[in-house]
């Protein structure tokens, strides 16, 4: 089980809000590190390059396990 002094339950359950801060807080120092713009070039790039077809079936993949209003949205 868990620890009786533990302050957060080791599982959540849907909605896990320490998942969705530790989530959140990556993805802000993330933007703030000025990584962004490369990393979309080098995905642009990917496109460009033989792993394209790849990059395109995993999206379609994706796109199968999407809601149906979210499987026709341009990225």
């Amino acid at each position: 089980m868990g620890n009786a002094n533990e302050t957060t339950p080791r599982n959540e359950g849907e909605g896990n809000r320490t998942a969705a801060k530790h989530y959140n807080e990556a993805q802000r120092k993330f933007v703030e590190s000025g990584k962004v713009e490369p990393a979309a070039k080098d995905a642009e790039r990917a496109l460009e390059t033989k792993e394209a077809e790849e990059l395109k079936r995993a999206e379609e993949e994706g796109r199968k396990h999407a809601k149906p209003h979210e499987q026709q949205r341009e990225i």
